[in-house]
């Protein structure tokens, strides 16, 4: 076991704050990595509040961070994948029981015994529970490690490892939607995401958003049209076209408005998750044959699959820059929505 500085909360109404953390030493399987940015993510300060106790209760202290990108320092004897001084990313799982059928599925993410890479009992019993990447290092199984392509923006990528991979999947997962009309509701940290990926794959993408001031923004992140959703007669223009829904949005909202947006066979996955239930028309559902699905992370062969992708279509995304001295301040922004789009932290900050 060996110690790392990280920034910790110690109690649900607690500041994160500078603290010193137990890593377990690198075994056969793992790697070694010295984190060099990491993404917040709002399920952070969720985890941070204690706000999923019911479901996920926090136990303290918490080191949040499950988009990780930094370099590996050391691997261990049997590892094969990776080297010192390669790039390397880190998402929301880094244990699995690798038996289960959604393991051998290589849907890691529902196996009934993921390890989340913070908040989760830690195997290796180095601590109570994992930690996670507001840290200046992290130890991983090598399977839960992957490829970072050299060729992007490592601030930008670190968010791929969770926004990037919740919007790529269910686009991917869909099929071909080359020339097909998808929409995208929101455009915020998911939403974004979910535009240039549709945009990537050949989709017509069209946005939905309550904040008509957000439709340059839009179209300069690829989208070719944007819907006011408060706008009556623009929602009924669109009405029973779409092929794809995308619904990237948190609060509550009124999901049979964008499921009548939809087409014959047409399909709304929501990866957005509202507090309160939402209310589905049956009727919404049964005249056109529509679908309403969910999807959380992809597996990890997806998520490399994905990264490839961005490598290959220079996606990253749109990302401010902070200091780790300034993460309390972010998360109090965060839940105002102020940020385009995304928090990375530059953990060399944390040196300082």
């Amino acid at each position: 076991m060996y110690k790392a500085r990280a920034y910790s909360a110690a109690s649900a109404a607690s500041p994160l704050a500078l603290d010193t953390i137990p890593r377990r030493e690198t075994t056969e399987r793992d790697v070694q990595i010295e984190i060099l940015f990491c993404g917040v993510c709002h399920s952070d300060l969720h985890t941070v509040r204690d706000e999923w106790n019911s479901v996920m209760p926090t136990v303290y202290p918490c080191v949040p961070g499950h988009e990780i990108v930094g370099r590996i320092t050391r691997v261990g004897s049997a590892v094969t994948k990776f080297k010192p001084g390669d790039l390397a990313g880190v998402g929301c799982l880094v244990d699995s029981d690798h038996t289960c059928p959604s393991c051998q599925s290589n849907l890691e993410q529902f196996c009934p015994d993921a390890t989340f890479t913070y908040n989760s009992p830690d195997k290796h019993q180095a601590a109570p529970v994992t930690y996670g990447g507001y840290s200046e290092s992290i130890v991983v199984d090598e399977r839960f490690v992957l490829h970072v392509p050299a060729t992007l923006d490592l601030a930008g990528v670190a968010p791929l490892l969770c926004a990037g991979i919740t919007t790529y999947s269910p686009i991917r997962r869909w099929g071909d939607i080359r020339g097909k009309k998808a929409g995208v509701v929101g455009l915020g940290g998911l939403g974004h995401m979910g535009v240039k990926f549709a945009r990537a794959f050949g989709a017509q993408v069209v946005v939905f958003t309550t904040s008509p001031g957000k439709k340059e923004d839009a179209l300069r992140l690829g989208a070719h049209e944007v819907i006011v959703s408060t706008n009556a007669e623009e929602m009924q223009q669109h009405a029973g076209t779409f092929d794809f829904i995308l619904d990237t949005i948190a609060a509550d909202h009124d999901i049979n408005a964008y499921l009548n947006m939809l087409g014959r066979d047409g399909t709304i996955t929501l990866v957005g998750a509202p507090e309160k239930p939402l209310e589905v028309s049956a009727f919404a559902l049964l005249f056109g044959r529509r679908s309403l699905s969910g999807s959380i992370i992809g597996g990890i062969a997806e998520t490399q699959e994905m990264l490839d992708f961005c490598g290959q279509h220079n996606i990253t995304a749109d990302v401010e820059v902070i200091p780790i001295q300034k993460i309390n301040e972010a998360y109090e922004r965060l839940l105002k929505s102020d940020v385009k789009y995304r928090f990375s932290i530059d953990m060399a900050s944390l040196k300082g």
